[in-house]
């Protein structure tokens, strides 16, 4: 059952919601420190001379946003003893993080990568730990200080300040590195960190459910208490949380969706592997059909960000007007059709017309995709256990799609840009039918988000 569409008038109102607004800027805190501990800091150590095969091992840092999963139930969970009394449980571990981020960008302002790299290293980490950190608590803060009705928008928001961040991490930081040196460019972003700071303190906690009387109350919890009754004070409480942190967020996602969990679980997995498995191609088709290295820049990262943008906002409208159900079917048909549009370039050779139209496509398409699906995802769930389930279907979203484009190369080189790119438009097809069919049964698609467990 789908619900009547809302006017355009309201549907642009929820841009001018506090919430709303407020994503905007904490998208940029997520945004600012991701290419500085990956192309821009490659680029660093390129510049100082530093060994392009230890230039390669820099990349495994990326890995701390794939396992973030790992210490979500600890962020979700755990109280910071004086910034956690001041700020609330969401606010203190998101200041922490971006505490963090500036911390290791100020190190890495100080130190020169040739003969330093252990440690060029080490304030590299510290930055992406707290990255995908304030990543985790950015996840749960949305999904809690907002309905469900403007978690689009909010996504929408938090992509347009993501892109902006990354803009200004990539081609801002060059730009003052050319001008002055890279010390000064890692100290401006470090300065730059202070915008996040300033809206965690500037806006309040939002509302949250402590989910106690769920966690003791949950089967698991009783059974472990009763068959504990003879143990220490100190490993009952240990149990308890451990099953608050780790086996109820499971339990109860399973618990609401029932027979449709392993669906939707499925569903989050394919739903972005089309787009994910060609990017990695992306860079080398441009080249490979002779477009300078300039005009790549210009159309696929100035213009294309604003196709971006673009894409989300529309995105954002697009689920207020129209609902989750048909957005979610409208965004993996539009992902597909622009994944095989880079067959047609393919085919067409050295036209920029054709790169520009393309890129418009393709990033419109991925802008209101990635809005429509972050409101799909936050819509599954639960308030009681935002930042562990959230950490958990993000992770789920990009893993096989990163598995599969370790061998988009090998593809590739065996059959031709063009075929590639035709079969990673057919890899959305499933997703496309599993959306329709979710749809059916879930017409509000998470509508039973905080339903307590029996």
């Amino acid at each position: 059952m789908q619900r009547e569409p809302r006017d355009w008038l309201t549907s642009c109102r929820v841009y001018l919601r506090a919430p709303v607004i407020t994503l905007l800027f904490l998208g940029f805190s997520a945004g600012l420190p991701y290419l500085l501990v990956f192309s821009t800091l490659t680029a660093w150590l390129e510049d100082s001379g530093v060994d392009v095969a230890a230039i390669g091992f820099f990349s495994w840092i990326g890995m701390l946003y794939s396992i973030k999963l790992f210490w979500a139930p600890i962020v979700d969970r755990v109280r910071l003893p004086l910034l956690g009394r001041a700020l609330g449980q969401r606010r203190s571990w998101m200041l922490l993080g971006q505490a963090l981020i500036a911390a290791g960008l100020v190190g890495l302002s100080g130190v020169d990568p040739l003969g330093h790299l252990p440690l060029v290293a080490a304030f590299a980490l510290l930055t992406a730990f707290g990255a995908a950190t304030q990543d985790i608590v950015i996840d749960a803060y949305r999904i809690e200080s907002g309905e469900a009705e403007i978690q689009a928008a909010m996504a929408s928001t938090y992509i347009i300040g993501y892109r902006i961040g990354i803009v200004v991490a990539g081609a801002g930081a060059l730009y003052i590195a050319d001008a002055a040196s890279w010390s000064v460019a890692y100290l401006s972003m470090a300065a730059l960190v202070g915008i996040g700071m300033l809206t965690v303190l500037l806006r309040p906690e939002p509302p949250r459910q402590q989910g106690l009387g769920r966690v003791l109350f949950h089967p698991r919890v009783r059974h472990f208490l009763r068959a504990g009754a003879s143990r220490p004070e100190w490993q009952r409480r240990a149990g308890v949380w451990l099953i608050a942190a780790v086996a109820c967020p499971v339990a109860d996602f399973f618990q609401r969706y029932a027979r449709l969990a392993f669906a939707l679980l499925l569903f989050v997995a394919i739903y972005r592997i089309g787009d994910i498995v060609m990017a990695a191609m992306a860079n080398p088709l441009y080249l490979s059909l002779g477009f300078t290295k300039s005009e790549i820049a210009s159309v696929t990262k100035v213009f294309g960000v604003a196709m971006t943008i673009g894409g989300g906002v529309l995105g954002g409208l697009l689920v207020v007007r129209y609902g989750l159900a048909r957005m979610l079917v409208i965004g993996g048909i539009a992902v597909a059709l622009t994944n095989m549009a880079f067959a047609v370039l393919a085919l067409g050779g050295q036209s920029l017309p054709l790169l520009v139209l393309t890129i418009t496509g393709d990033n419109l398409a991925n802008g209101l995709a990635s809005t429509v699906f972050i409101a799909f995802l936050s819509s599954l769930t639960s308030r009681a256990y935002t930042a562990t389930q959230y950490a958990l279907f993000s992770s789920l979203m990009t893993l096989p799609g990163k598995f599969i484009g370790g061998f988009s190369g090998v593809a590739v080189a065996n059959l031709g840009f063009a075929p590639f790119f035709v079969l990673s438009g057919l890899l959305g097809v499933p997703a496309i039918a599993l959306a329709w069919w979710l749809g059916r049964r879930l017409p509000e698609l998470g509508g039973a988000r905080d339903t307590p467990p029996r």
